[in-house]
């Protein structure tokens, strides 16, 4: 079946089940501009397709995906390209896969990260494997957790999602599930036997109980609770506070998540934090459209470029944050992010 992905993504109808594969490995599966529109045309045509019972999504090689092409990103803004045409299509995207009326399976084997997590997560079957490892990163490269993280991130449980954006930490399938990113866990070895069963039943509820275990929880009881009294508060500062506060009284994850948060952009922070309140209160595609009004400024900003450089260009270097600490964000610089776009407003 060819929906104008190329080489990049690939779908095929296999009994009752429409399968998409990302076919980059070599790139940890990235996702671009034609993998995003090349979805979008296939779950239209499949929504209506009475042959097509649930959809499932995996992916070639040790990823499942790393993300958006960031690379393709930053060099297209800095010729003055911003690509907000692309960010368009990924958010829309990203709301059709949560509103869409058939069961949508992502089986995640491997690195799942932005982009990858916004063709996963929004879906009503996740299944994570013993090789899946999840983040959101993007406080780290200057950017903000974008693809519906201000929907999701505020709707796990215990403030996980809190502390997850606003440190960018990476986290295992127990962790995944006990939280609610992962709806099942189910073994590596077992992707080619579900994915057949998928075919043949087209009942992924089934399958699902056929195939999935309980892991433990690899966050201690401790570190949970550590979490659920900083990240839980409404200020940022307030946060940072009561970090130091705790690090002050031997405990060691609080001391850890503060001089993680230190490393962050301070501008990507204030707005993460922000969205994440909001977006707790919003519907899904109400959450797109602020995303898309934080992605518009975030384009034409300082941080996201300057992340990127110390990242991926200059590898390892330290960014030069601006402005440099989370105390010197003025509140009028965040509420700029929010502002409405006028007639350049998403339409999701």
């Amino acid at each position: 079946m060819d929906f104008g992905g190329g080489d990049e993504i690939r779908f095929e109808r296999r009994g009752a089940t429409g399968i998409v594969t990302l076919t980059r490995p070599k790139a940890l599966n990235a996702i671009t501009h034609r993998m995003v529109l090349a979805l979008t045309r296939a779950l239209d045509e499949w929504q209506s397709d009475d042959r097509v019972a649930v959809v499932v999504v995996t992916a070639e090689g040790r990823a499942f995906s790393a993300g958006g092409d960031i690379l393709r990103i930053y060099e297209a803004g800095k010729a003055g390209g911003f690509p907000v045409a692309f960010f368009a299509d990924e958010y829309r995207l990203n709301a059709a896969i949560a509103r869409f009326e058939k069961p949508y399976v992502s089986l995640i084997d491997g690195i799942v990260m932005g982009g990858g997590v916004g063709i996963s997560v929004h879906g009503s079957h996740r299944l994570f494997t013993e090789n899946a490892v999840f983040a959101m990163p993007e406080v780290g490269i200057g950017f903000f957790p974008d693809v519906g993280g201000s929907f999701f991130l505020p709707r796990l449980r215990n403030s996980f999602g809190s502390w997850l954006g606003l440190t960018g930490e990476r986290i295992r399938f127990g962790d995944a599930l006990w939280s609610g990113i992962a709806t099942h866990a189910v073994h590596s070895a077992d992707r080619d036997a579900i994915v057949e069963a998928l075919a043949e039943s087209g009942d992924p509820d089934e399958v699902c109980e056929r195939f999935a275990f309980e892991p433990a929880r690899e966050t201690e009881d401790a570190s949970l609770s550590s979490i659920g009294r900083h990240f839980s508060l409404e200020n940022i500062n307030d946060i940072l506070v009561s970090l130091g506060q705790g690090r002050e009284h031997g405990d060691e994850f609080a001391g850890k998540a503060l001089a993680t948060i230190r490393t962050r952009s301070p501008t990507s922070l204030h707005v993460t934090h922000r969205q994440i309140l909001a977006g707790g209160m919003l519907s899904m595609d109400e959450c797109m459209r602020m995303e898309f009004r934080i992605l518009n400024r975030m384009l034409k900003g300082h941080d996201f470029y300057e992340g990127i450089r110390a990242a991926l260009i200059d590898k390892g270097s330290k960014p030069e944050w601006k402005p440099a600490t989370i105390e010197d964000v003025g509140e009028a610089e965040i509420e700029a992010y929010f502002a409405p776009l006028g007639d350049s407003e998403l339409a999701v």
